[in-house]
């Protein structure tokens, strides 16, 4: 599949060639970095116009497409019903994909959910640097990404607080910054209260997953 794409050059679309022939040689590396002999930028980025989806990392290309599934978009949905308001209270935007987040010109990456409290990152078209906290929600053609090139990309940037939801397996990773660094991440199950530190907000993850929690004998109780 990689030689094709290589020998296809301009046909992939990506140069000026054909979109309906980049869906060919595209759809069964979503994820996957298509290796070019070039890196490309965000001016490359934006003169695109295939229907397709894309993120560039380090000067390198990732097909988005096709379109995430529904347990995916519900917990994107659940998470903007429990963060929106609550960043909003203090100060801070939430945005959604796909949401363009420019970091710099080999660097532009669209990801699930968002906050950023910086006013002046925020333009009509994109967001111009890290935002401050980032939620990426795994799907078995991004994963790898997620969990290597898009957490060194947030940890150079200074994303302060990553979040990696993970559907099927029903819990969540959390990186926290600290002295410009990720260390070892947090783990939380789908029964528990998840406390986002950017922002001090709690989080029920059952209400997140959409399962039913079982009170535990004496649990609330002073």
């Amino acid at each position: 599949m990689a030689i094709e794409i290589e020998a296809a050059g301009a046909a992939t679309g990506l140069e000026g060639g054909s979109s309906h022939q980049a869906i060919i040689y595209l759809g069964d590396i979503v994820g996957q970095a298509l290796k070019k002999d070039k890196r490309y930028t965000y001016q490359d980025y934006v003169s695109w116009d295939d229907g397709e989806r894309w993120e560039i990392i380090d000067g390198e290309v990732y097909c988005m497409t096709p379109a995430p599934k529904i347990r995916h978009q519900n917990i994107v949905l659940q998470l903007a019903g429990k963060l929106g308001d609550r960043v909003k209270e203090k100060g801070c935007r939430f945005f959604i994909a796909p949401t363009d987040v420019v970091f710099d010109e080999y660097n532009v990456v669209q990801p699930d959910v968002f906050v950023v409290c910086d006013k002046n990152k925020i333009t009509e078209d994109n967001i111009k640097g890290a935002p401050d906290l980032i939620v990426e929600v795994i799907s078995a053609s991004t994963e790898l990404k997620d969990k290597r090139e898009k957490k060194n990309l947030y940890e150079r940037f200074g994303v302060k607080e990553y979040l990696i939801v993970y559907p099927e397996r029903e819990y969540l990773e959390r990186y926290s910054l600290e002295n410009n660094r990720y260390g070892a991440p947090e783990l939380f199950n789908w029964d528990e209260v998840l406390k986002v530190r950017s922002f001090e907000i709690e989080i029920n993850l059952w209400e997140i997953f959409e399962k039913e929690r079982q009170i535990a004998v004496g649990e609330g109780k002073g």
